[in-house]
C-alpha cells in the first residue's frame, strides 16, 4: 500500500464545561486558561490514524494555532498517536478572523506536503464552519464537507457526504481537504503508554514571522471584521398552550401563517 501522510487541523479550545468569560476590552472569548482538544477535531485524528493504519506506512501530523504556547489539548492528540504537531502562537495573531487563521494554518501545512488534510466541520467555541473550505481555497486544493465514511483508493479519496436527505458519494483526487463530521469514527482514549510517549514527540513552535506574514497582515489590523458589541442571549419565553376544542387546528394554522411557515 502507498505511504499515507496527513495533516489534521486541531483547535484548542477553553473546556466548554466552564463557562468562561469574555475579555470586554477585545469582546472575545478570554484564552489564559488552560486549553483542551476541541472534541469535533478528535474525530478528525482518529480519521487520520485509521486511514494511515489502512495505508501501512506514513504519519499523522497535527497544526494548530493557539495563545501562550499552549500544548495541552496537542498533547491528548499526541497522545492518540499522532507523531508530531506544529503549533503557530503568537501575540500578534489576537483577533484574527476566519480567513486569517486559514492562511496562517495552510503556511504551516504547506512544508508537511501532504496527501490528504483533515479538519473538523466547526470549532465548538466559533461555529463559522468556514476555515476548512478557506484552507482549500489557499493551497488551491479540491474540498469535501461533512465527510461521514472516508476511504482510500489509490490517488482518490472516496467519502460519504452527508446531507439533509441522507448523504452524496463524492470521489476526490488527493491531495485534498475534508472536513468530517462528529460520529464519523469513535475516537479512541489516550492510553498510559501514549501518554507518557507524547511528551517526547516533536512539537515545532512558530510565529507569524516564521511563516512569512507581517504584523499588519494578522490579527485584528489583518482582520476583515471587528466585533462592535456583545449581549447575551434574550432568555426563552413561555410557550403559548393551546387547548383542543375542535377547532384548535385553525389556531395553529394561522400561527404558522403568521411565523410564514406556509
Amino acid at each position: 500500500m502507498p505511504v499515507m501522510n496527513v495533516v489534521v487541523c486541531v483547535k484548542q479550545i477553553p473546556d466548554p464545561a466552564d463557562p468562561g468569560a469574555l475579555d470586554p476590552e477585545t469582546k472575545t472569548l478570554k484564552r489564559d486558561v488552560k486549553l483542551i482538544l476541541d472534541e469535533s477535531d478528535s474525530y478528525g485524528v482518529e480519521m487520520a490514524l485509521q486511514l494511515v493504519d489502512a495505508a501501512g506506512e506514513g504519519e499523522v501530523r497535527l497544526v494548530s494555532m493557539a495563545p501562550n504556547n499552549e500544548r495541552s489539548g496537542l498533547s491528548t492528540a499526541l497522545a492518540m498517536g499522532a507523531a508530531s504537531a506544529v503549533l503557530v502562537s503568537d501575540p500578534a495573531l489576537l483577533g484574527s478572523d476566519s480567513l486569517t487563521t486559514a492562511k496562517i494554518l495552510a503556511a504551516a501545512i504547506k512544508d508537511a506536503e501532504p496527501d490528504l488534510i483533515i479538519a473538523g466541520s466547526e470549532s465548538s467555541d466559533g461555529y463559522t464552519g468556514t476555515v476548512p473550505e478557506q484552507i482549500a481555497a489557499v493551497l488551491g486544493l479540491p474540498s469535501v464537507t461533512a465527510a461521514k465514511s472516508i476511504s482510500v483508493d489509490g490517488d482518490t479519496l472516496k467519502v460519504e457526504r452527508q446531507t439533509d436527505a441522507g448523504h452524496d458519494d463524492v470521489e476526490c483526487p488527493m491531495p485534498c481537504v475534508i472536513s468530517v463530521t462528529a460520529g464519523v469514527v469513535e475516537p479512541r482514549y489516550p492510553s498510559f503508554k501514549g501518554i507518557m510517549a507524547a511528551k517526547s514527540k516533536p512539537v515545532d513552535e512558530k510565529t507569524a514571522a516564521d511563516l512569512g506574514f507581517e504584523a499588519d497582515q494578522v490579527g485584528w489590523a489583518g482582520a476583515g471584521q471587528e466585533i462592535v458589541d456583545i449581549a447575551e442571549a434574550p432568555q426563552r419565553e413561555a410557550g403559548e398552550v393551546i387547548e383542543d376544542d375542535g377547532e384548535a387546528f385553525q389556531r395553529i394554522v394561522a400561527f404558522l401563517e403568521q411565523m410564514k411557515v406556509i
